[in-house]
């Protein structure tokens, strides 16, 4: 094996899916959700966890916890495919972010979730957006009429992201046509659909404070 083939080269030694949009986005498969019995764990959780059929994962954590996803893909597989769903990684799109680098955690999600979907996971699409612009390729490569999963941790803190987390829902709604939406944190008044919503780890660690944790 030479220097070249034992490079990571963004993972395109190891997988280049046909892409769509004008960014070579991977398609991800439709999904259809059990609503029986299915916590979900963060990403930072799944080793330890013992019970892992009946459980899903979430990526609604800090970037630096699951960047090694990205860069040894292979090394999670084993553990992953032990779970009932796995959710894409939400790399982060602030909209303070160069275009370039959105774009890029775009193409990140959806190349783990497209491998993630060949190793014979459950993946459930996170969707992810940053201002109007980014509904553009935003939702290149995600199903439609599929689970899909959103978090409002961290968009409701003032009137503007707040807006741009609605008219961003509203826009997903509307172009993926979701069978059932996976909602991390609290879910603002204009948001519809059939709504499944899983508590924020802070609202858990608050709770638990009151019951005297």
């Amino acid at each position: 094996m030479n220097y070249r083939d034992q490079r990571n080269y963004e993972n395109l030694t190891k997988r280049i899916y046909p892409g769509v949009g004008a960014y070579d986005i991977p398609q991800l498969e439709p999904v259809q959700f059990d609503r029986k019995a299915c916590e979900f764990i963060p990403f930072s959780a799944a080793a330890r966890c013992k019970d892992r059929a009946s459980k899903g994962v979430h990526f609604f954590i800090d970037d630096y916890r699951f960047t090694r996803l990205w860069s040894a893909p292979d090394n999670y597989m084993p553990m992953l495919q032990e779970f009932k769903y796995v959710m894409t990684p939400d790399f982060s799109m602030y909209t303070d972010y160069p275009k370039v680098m959105q774009i890029y955690n775009h193409y990140r999600k959806h190349w783990i979730g497209a491998y993630l979907q060949e190793y014979g996971v459950q993946v459930i699409p996170t969707i992810c957006w940053s201002d109007e612009s980014s509904y553009e390729w935003c939702f290149d490569g995600e199903p439609e009429h599929s689970v899909v999963a959103v978090s409002s941790v961290g968009t409701q803190l003032n009137r503007k992201s707040k807006e741009l987390f609605v008219k961003g829902y509203n826009a997903m709604v509307e172009r993926l046509h979701p069978e059932t939406i996976i909602f991390y944190g609290n879910v603002p008044a204009e948001c519809m659909g059939n709504i499944v919503r899983i508590r924020a780890f802070q609202e858990k660690f608050n709770e638990a404070k009151c019951n005297g944790w």
